[in-house]
């Protein structure tokens, strides 16, 4: 696999001081970078899929073409009141506090083949509010799917019932 480590930027102290964040900006707009990204991506995708979820925001950018390259279905797992028809919603907490995550309630049918897909993994949190979402409404997680791991957070170690994946690692 290419070296697509080089394609992200680190913005030091970012949101606040001692965060090293990791910019995908750079991936993204670079059309060979993106490109190799999803080829890889929908290599690591084995198998019959029916959705691919992609969690907001940034889930959305990697979710919806890779659906299109395996003629999948998309579905989006958004923040509260983002969503216009009747959901169904999971909270998790945050370092300080907690959020919401919400789906469709005729999002997945029973017994689908799901794969979720996200930027970045960091703490696991936003991705186990993702899989509850997900197992509610009875749809058979079969990978979850990450550009970039944050190894040294260990959030991997909440998904342990997963298979998991990432194409970059720091």
């Amino acid at each position: 696999m290419p070296d697509l480590s080089t394609s992200i930027r680190t913005i030091p102290d970012f949101p606040k001081t001692g965060i090293q964040f990791k910019d995908i900006t750079t991936l993204l707009k670079d059309p060979v970078a993106f490109k190799l990204c999803l080829d890889e991506m929908a290599k690591r995708i084995s198998g019959k899929v029916d959705i691919i979820i992609g969690t907001e925001s940034r889930g959305f950018i990697f979710g919806a073409p890779l659906a299109d390259r395996l003629g999948a279905g998309f579905v989006p797992v958004r923040k509260p009141g983002k969503l216009p028809a009747e959901t169904i919603s999971e909270e998790y907490a945050l370092e300080y506090g907690a959020d919401q995550l919400e789906i469709h309630t005729d999002a997945i049918e029973k017994g689908r083949r799901v794969v979720i897909v996200d930027d970045l993994l960091a703490t696991g949190g936003t991705m186990v509010a993702t899989t509850k979402l997900v197992e509610r409404l009875g749809g058979q997680i079969v990978l979850i799917l990450f550009l970039i791991e944050l190894e040294f957070l260990q959030g991997r170690e909440r998904l342990s019932d997963y298979t998991v994946e990432a194409l970059i690692k720091f």
